[in-house]
């Protein structure tokens, strides 16, 4: 039987790579974003259906899950949608910090939440969330960002025992950097007092030590994978950065780690 899987934030990056990849390993796409109108690629494609959906509505959240379940035998939720907000927390406003956890973990409280009763009925069903090396690691000049993904890792962790009850999976994708539009859709808060920082990560990210750019299609194939290698699996790593840094960070401790970045970037603390 042809299986589906519904997707947010799918009108670029990972979330269009992997619509476009599970189309063309046979699924039924339902590929959501906030302006399918100006869609041009996706829409061309055989057996994938845009809807929009704004992942900060919870009224349009409950109103297309109630649409989609009513007409789609739904196998899979993708909740792929979310962007950066990078710099310092001093800077940031108050707005900027909401819309980020909002976007990025609220909203994906929201659409489990609202699919979770169709799935408990036919006793079937996974959820995969993109989260990010930064859900397990952290960096500077990324608090809020690294906040979400942080709680991403521990609310699928939780709801993976109750909803284990009603033979629902939970798995969560963790990519390092993307070769993506993820920089450009990106919000930057700049502070003088903190450029130093600022140019001492840039070295980093230059040099490869922080973390590098995958393929998109790369990520894409993991996702793919959860999907579909029917493994009681939580994490999934994604990435060759992924991976060194999450492997590297549990070999010394979280510790030693935290401080070893600290001397790469020349930080010291005295208390």
């Amino acid at each position: 039987m042809q299986k589906t899987i519904f997707i947010t934030g799918a009108s670029a990056g990972l979330g269009k790579s992997t619509a476009k990849l599970f189309q063309s390993k046979g699924w039924n796409v339902i590929a959501t974003m906030r302006n399918p109108e100006k869609e041009t690629e996706l829409n061309q494609l055989e057996n994938i259906m845009l809807f929009a959906l704004d992942v900060t509505n919870l009224e349009q959240i409950n109103e297309t899950v109630k649409l989609i379940t009513s007409q789609f035998n739904i196998d899979v939720v993708f909740n792929n949608a979310g962007y950066g907000l990078a710099g310092p927390l001093e800077y940031s406003t108050d707005d900027q910090i909401v819309q980020q956890i909002e976007t990025n973990l609220t909203s994906v409280i929201r659409v489990t939440k609202a699919f979770i009763p169709y799935f408990r009925k036919k006793r079937d069903g996974l959820f995969i969330t993109t989260t990010s090396i930064f859900g397990f690691s952290t960096g500077p000049l990324g608090s809020i960002y690294n906040t979400t993904k942080w709680a991403l890792e521990g609310f699928s962790e939780s709801i993976s025992y109750e909803l284990a009850l009603h033979n629902i999976g939970v798995k969560t994708v963790a990519p390092g950097g993307i070769k993506s539009n993820f920089v450009n859709a990106a919000q930057f808060v700049y502070g003088d007092e903190y450029e130093a920082l600022n140019a001492s990560m840039s070295k980093l990210i230059e040099k490869g030590e922080l973390f590098v750019f995958n393929d998109v299609d790369e990520i894409a194939l993991v996702v793919y994978e959860a999907a579909t290698d029917g493994k009681d699996q939580l994490r999934y790593l994604a990435g060759k950065d992924a991976i060194n840094t999450f492997q590297q960070r549990s070999e010394i401790g979280a510790e030693n780690f935290r401080i070893g970045l600290k001397q790469q970037l020349n930080l010291t603390t005295t208390i």
